[in-house]
């Protein structure tokens, strides 16, 4: 193990997962870096939609504050960023153009920016918005770590003078996710929040499976979908559903649906944390397709593909439950040897020691 590190992680949040993943991923990378000896601090903007949905206020691994305002960070914060031997700055947080220049003035440590969003900040940053990153700022981080892989890492280098860009994907924290014995009382459910790119494929994977097989029970859990979409009467709908009750989900599911936004499926080699936690959790995944999959689970052998109707149909009702245990129990294999929270804590660790050579 390295030498304990002081860490400071301005981050979305932590707090809340409404309407986000980075409250999980952050979660468990405090967690596995405090579990390593490390002393981590997470500063979160307090935000109304945030505060009236806090699943989580009082985070048990490192600490966390909450500020109102730049004035507020500057005045509260700027003795910790300074004394910080690494500063961990995360895409969409509020301000953070402001708060990413008070860190490069501030910090003396190693500076990071943790992109939980690379595609979606690429083409925010082709399109000239600047809500949370601009190009100039992203030569002088000494590490851009994002949750894509792939060749987005060398366009980082080339086309935006990423000193290092470095895969730092998401993850899945053992303690949370784990095979239950409980009954599978839905032969498919999806998590996720609603949007547009998505719910084609949503309905062409789920809602059309459960209209063509109403004796087939169907979950669809997250917020933000229109109370306009028709659900098929064997579809049960949890609007949110917080990460505590998340382990469960996945345990009651027989297969889960992981569908991936367009943004991600265009750069490719971006798993979704869901991705791991289901695998994790020893339940069978159904994905759609993105190049790179093939580099975190093998098609057929330890996750499913499908694109069409009468693919996922197939695979619900004709795959037998065995073969589909099979599959999940390698997935689960493979996630436990290489995508859990220690795994990401050990990356950061390296990536620090690759900034001080």
């Amino acid at each position: 193990m390295s030498e304990p590190l002081q860490i400071v992680v301005l981050g979305l949040s932590i707090t809340s997962s409404w309407g986000n993943g980075h409250a999980t991923t952050f979660r468990g990378l405090v967690k596995g870096l405090v579990q390593r000896g490390h002393r981590v601090l997470f500063l979160e903007r307090d935000v109304p939609w945030y505060a009236e949905n806090r699943d989580l206020p009082e985070p048990p691994h490192g600490t966390t504050r909450l500020y109102g305002s730049l004035d507020e960070l500057r005045d509260k914060w700027t003795q910790p960023v300074r004394q910080a031997d690494l500063v961990i700055i995360g895409s969409y947080v509020p301000d953070g153009c402001e708060v990413v220049r008070w860190a490069f003035a501030t910090a003396r440590g190693v500076t990071a920016f943790y992109d939980i969003d690379t595609p979606v900040t690429l083409a925010k940053l082709a399109r000239g918005d600047h809500e949370y990153l601009a190009p100039d700022l992203i030569p002088e981080f000494d590490l851009y770590l994002s949750f894509t892989g792939g060749p987005i890492l060398a366009r980082l280098r080339r086309d935006f003078g990423a000193q290092r860009a470095r895969p730092l994907y998401c993850s899945v924290d053992p303690d949370l996710y784990y095979p239950m014995q409980l009954e599978r009382r839905f032969d498919l459910g999806y998590m996720g929040t609603y949007s547009d790119d998505r719910q084609p494929t949503v309905e062409r994977l789920l809602m059309e499976p459960a209209q063509r097989w109403p004796e087939g029970h169907f979950l669809v859990a997250g917020p933000q979908f229109p109370p306009t979409i028709q659900w098929p009467r064997n579809v049960e709908r949890i609007e949110h559903l917080a990460p505590a009750k998340h382990c469960r989900f996945y345990n009651e599911c027989r297969f889960t649906l992981n569908v991936t936004r367009a943004d991600m499926i265009r750069a490719g080699y971006a798993p979704s944390v869901r991705l791991f936690e289901a695998a994790a959790c020893g339940t069978t995944i159904v994905s759609d397709w993105w190049e790179g999959l093939d580099q975190f689970f093998a098609p057929a052998e330890e996750v499913f593909v499908a694109d069409s109707t009468e693919e996922a149909l197939k695979l619900l009702r004709k795959l037998p439950d065995e073969h589909a245990r099979q599959v999940a129990l390698r997935a689960r294999d493979r996630v436990l040897s290489r995508h859990t929270c220690d795994h990401r804590a050990r990356e950061i660790e390296d990536y620090v020691h690759e900034v001080g050579r």
